[in-house]
């Protein structure tokens, strides 16, 4: 859905930076340290989650420096817009899962319904190891049980984020920076 480009820009000029670019990006090598020390001698196949993951993904990708596989899956519970329920898949990734280990990336885990399809897809496509990574975690006690991710980059507070692959309405997926709506803003 096309939105006004002055309520985007709007959106954007009000926006509160949570996480500059120079704090991603470090948060970023100290993922790829970790990452590296637990998957570098297993092949992995690295599974971005689309569209959030993409920025994430393609940025920690060039710090990984093991052999690995990528792929992707689009699996999203809100399609463009501020709120969702159910995880929607609109593809599958194409490599066989059977008997890997599997990174799978994304942007954010909030409540933990769409990580937690994603890693059961993962177990019942037959891998050996599933492990995640995100770049943001909210604060909250609304995460359902059992969903974690392996390795997480920031922790934000309960408001609505966006920037580095996180989006408003499907705009600001590029900004170089977390940032959150003002009050004013608040959905």
């Amino acid at each position: 859905m096309a939105l006004d480009p002055q309520e985007i820009l709007g959106i954007q000029a009000r926006a509160e930076c949570l996480h500059d670019a120079a704090a991603v990006h470090r948060v970023l090598d100290r993922m790829a340290v970790e990452i590296s020390a637990v998957l570098a001698d297993t092949l992995p196949v690295v599974l971005c989650v689309m569209n959030g993951g993409v920025v994430m993904t393609g940025h920690l990708l060039t710090r990984l420096t093991f052999p690995l596989e990528i792929d992707y899956l689009h699996a999203t519970r809100y399609q463009d817009t501020t709120r969702g329920d159910t995880v929607e898949w609109l593809r599958e990734p194409r490599l066989s899962l059977q008997g890997r280990t599997v990174l799978v990336i994304d942007d954010i885990l909030d409540e933990g319904n769409t990580l937690a399809d994603i890693l059961e897809y993962c177990r019942q496509s037959g891998a050996a190891r599933t492990v995640s990574a995100v770049l943001i975690k909210k604060r909250h006690d609304r995460l359902i049980t059992g969903v974690a991710a392996d390795f997480v980059g920031l922790e934000v507070n309960d408001r609505y984020v966006f920037g580095f692959g996180m989006d408003y309405k499907g705009y600001l997926r590029n900004l170089n920076g977390i940032f959150a709506l003002t009050d004013a803003d608040d959905l």
